[in-house]
């Protein structure tokens, strides 16, 4: 449910975040086919993947269109825009950004002018060498002087289009695969020209990247549930390493690197859609069996299991199973409360969580209760959560989370807390387990979580829980969301909207490519926002609940510091 400010979740506390992952990527090739509603359904299915803003370009053959904004899906597009979105390709992407800030500027698909006609590139993941890509840009060429990079675009996105709008070869086609083996990180690219389709993978596999099919074309998209909702029948996994161009002659593939698999087990745990396969394992069943083997590790005498709605349910309905205890809904949670621009009386906040959850006392009341969560990060919302059912009358409070203590950041596309606020960081479980004022406490094993997705222990990537990273990292001052934009050197010149031009999205057109040999056509330029709102949304299957905490919650944590230095 949208709040009046555009975003999906709810908070009390701004300063508490859940696991964020970066964007949803969806791709077609059809003619015949109303290719931007397919990619503007296929977002809404990848909506929960990025909440900040969205995009669709098309292409007629001739010319690329692109229209995005700021917001969701449903608020950025409707009928009488996607009517103008025409042609037979057609590239979209909804964003949670975390390389470049949240504004108008770094939305996506990026659009850029090669000498060989124009690109629109959109994706999910995160560099972890864009410091180098930056510089070798300007070394090559100077700061661009024209595209989005121009315009204020401070993205590793804009980083890869202006790398390839640079190139020196005979295609585009030719330019991607001389630049994707100088990318390192996590990276899903979907991409087009005007006649043509790409798509890419990282090497490792990090992000999911799924190629399906349809009557009278192709789709590529972040999760197979996309496939589904467009009705294109699922083909296989873009394989990791793999560079895919569909064109009227087909599709073809070619390798630009070795697989060396690591993809992101957290997608098994709470990022991807519970509909979603992924490498051949449904999301759905690897949630339910991480449950069962939590059931398996830390057993407890209770009378009931709830889950922590909503992603916690496919783990708690496994607990139940494997443990015998009966599976209930201990809270009720009000979907249509959005923030409110009314200050709210001393009284009414002190209600705090209580405005999205409310226990069913009948049925928490006297009850011994094993509490299933995905993840804990700072420990607020469980906090919460513990707190509000002992109001309610309950007897125990057992929390069991299905994934083990987050103690390391991810730079591959999830934006978790700094590692200094991740409380597994600095406590112990039993500390963990005094700060949540729970009767005990109990995360998954590894190896459990790791068995669950029935993937092999070396092709997935834990690093998030294990410290060990499937890539060479830089320096820690090359890392991070700002990395672009501490790079650019004062005074470097950026095109902004004119005073008096109205604010709010804006359809960028590409022209059509030269007939002869020449310079690179110039694109024109969108209109750029200067306001840049700050990066709260969160994408995720319960991504509502994530923030709801009480003033009372946040001076118990400053009394259980969750610092590494304790």
């Amino acid at each position: 449910m949208a709040r009046p400010d555009g975003k999906l979740s709810f908070e009390t506390f701004p300063g508490e975040k859940s696991p964020q992952d970066e964007c949803g990527v969806f791709g077609v090739w059809a003619p015949g086919e109303d290719v931007a509603k397919l990619s503007y359904y296929g977002l809404y299915a990848l909506q929960h993947r990025g909440q900040e803003s969205a995009g669709i370009a098309t292409s007629t053959g001739s010319r690329i269109n692109v229209y995005k904004d700021m917001g969701l899906v449903s608020q950025v597009f409707d009928e009488p825009t996607l009517n103008t979105l025409t042609g037979h390709i057609s590239v979209g992407h909804c964003r949670y950004s975390t390389t470049g800030g949240s504004r108008w500027a770094n939305a996506q698909p990026t659009l850029g002018a090669t000498p060989h006609g124009t690109v629109a590139l959109a994706h999910n993941g995160n560099l972890t060498n864009s410091a180098q890509l930056y510089d070798s840009l300007i070394d090559k060429s100077g700061f661009p002087s024209r595209g989005e990079m121009a315009m204020g675009n401070t993205t590793d996105t804009a980083l890869v289009t202006s790398l390839l709008a640079e190139h020196p070869h005979g295609s585009l086609e030719e330019a991607a695969l001389a630049l994707l083996p100088q990318l390192v990180g996590s990276f899903c690219l979907t991409f087009m020209d005007e006649h043509t389709l790409y798509a890419a993978r990282d090497p490792q596999g990090i992000r999911p990247l799924v190629l399906g099919r349809l009557q009278r074309g192709w789709v590529v998209a972040s999760e197979t549930a996309a496939l589904d909702i467009v009705g294109a029948s699922f083909v296989r996994e873009v394989e990791p390493g793999e560079f895919l161009a569909i064109d009227e002659d087909g599709l073809r593939s070619q390798r630009f690197a070795e697989t060396r698999r690591a993809a992101c087990v957290f997608e098994y745990v709470y990022l991807a859609r519970p509909d979603t396969s992924i490498h051949g394992r449904s999301v759905y069943e690897s949630r339910v069996e991480m449950g069962r083997q939590l059931a398996r590790e830390h057993e407890v005498e209770a009378d009931m299991v709830m889950p922590t709605p909503e992603s916690g349910t496919p783990a708690a309905i496994g607990y139940a199973e494997a443990s015998g205890i009966p599976f209930g809904n201990g809270l009720v949670k009000n979907a249509y409360v959005g923030r409110t621009f009314i200050q709210p009386s001393d009284t009414i906040r002190q209600l705090g969580i209580r405005l999205k959850l409310n226990p069913l006392k009948s049925v928490v009341a006297g009850k011994r209760l094993v509490v299933v969560d995905d993840s804990i990060v700072r420990g607020n919302t469980q906090r919460a959560l513990v707190r509000m059912l002992r109001e309610a009358g309950a007897a125990e409070i057992h929390v069991r989370i299905s994934s083990p203590p987050i103690k390391w950041p991810c730079f591959y596309g999830i934006d978790f807390a700094s590692r200094a606020e991740l409380i597994a960081n600095g406590l112990a479980v039993e500390d963990i387990r005094e700060s949540l004022g729970a009767d005990s406490l109990g995360y998954i094993s590894e190896d459990g979580m790791v068995a669950a997705t029935q993937q092999q222990p070396h092709e997935l990537c834990t690093a998030c829980f294990s410290g060990r990273y499937p890539t060479e990292l830089p320096a820690a001052d090359d890392l991070g969301k700002s990395v672009v934009e501490s790079r650019r050197k004062p005074g470097t010149p950026v095109r902004t909207r004119t005073a008096g031009a109205s604010d709010g999205p804006a359809a960028t057109t590409a022209p059509e490519p030269p007939t002869t040999p020449g310079p690179a056509p110039e694109v024109s330029a969108p209109r750029i926002l200067e306001s840049e709102a700050p990066g709260t949304c969160e994408p995720g299957p319960d991504s509502d609940l994530e923030d709801l905490v009480l003033e009372e919650d946040k001076r118990r944590e400053d009394r259980h510091p969750t610092r590494s230095s304790r």
